[in-house]
C-alpha cells in the first residue's frame, strides 16, 4: 500500500466505494466521475503506477476482468457500445498514479468525445516505426 493513493485505501477498505467485483488480485468499483451511468474502474490491488509496471500476470488477470465485467456492464446499462480507457504519466492525462482502467458506456448521442487528430503516415515511415518497437519487445 502508498500512503496517499486513494486506490490504495479503497483497496485496503480504509476508504469506502461501491464493490462490483472483488478477487485477490483486482477490484472493481463504481467511478465517482459519471459521464454516462455504470462507469467502473478495474484497479489491480498492488499499487502499480503505470502501464509499464504491470507484470504479464496482473495484466492478463486485469484484462481478463475487463472483458467479464464489460459484458455485464453492457446487459446491467443496456450500452450499445463502450470505451476501455486508461491513461499513463501527466502528460497522458494520468490523474490517479495508480493502474486503473475506466470501463465507459456508451450510448447513441452521449456527447462523450475521444478526439485526437488524424494525422495519416507513409508508408515506409510506419514500417520504420514498427521495426523500432520490434527491436524493443522483450523475449
Amino acid at each position: 500500500m502508498t500512503m496517499g493513493c486513494i486506490l490504495c485505501e479503497i483497496s485496503a477498505g480504509q476508504t469506502p466505494a461501491s464493490v462490483v467485483y472483488d478477487d485477490e488480485d483486482v477490484f472493481v468499483i463504481m467511478s465517482l466521475d459519471q459521464p454516462n451511468p455504470y462507469k467502473v474502474l478495474i484497479v489491480p490491488r498492488s499499487h502499480v503506477e503505470a502501464i509499464y509496471d504491470l507484470s504479464d500476470d496482473q495484466a492478463a488477470h486485469i484484462f481478463q476482468a475487463a472483458v467479464r465485467i464489460s459484458r455485464a456492464v453492457r446487459q446491467a446499462s443496456g450500452c450499445e457500445g463502450l470505451n476501455v480507457v486508461q491513461s499513463n504519466s501527466r502528460v497522458g492525462q494520468q490523474d490517479v498514479f495508480h493502474f486503473h482502467l475506466h470501463l465507459v458506456p456508451r450510448f447513441h448521442g452521449d456527447n462523450i468525445l475521444i478526439n485526437w487528430q488524424d494525422n495519416r503516415a507513409e508508408r515506409k515511415d510506419l514500417d520504420r516505426m514498427a521495426e523500432e518497437i520490434r527491436s524493443k519487445i522483450e523475449k
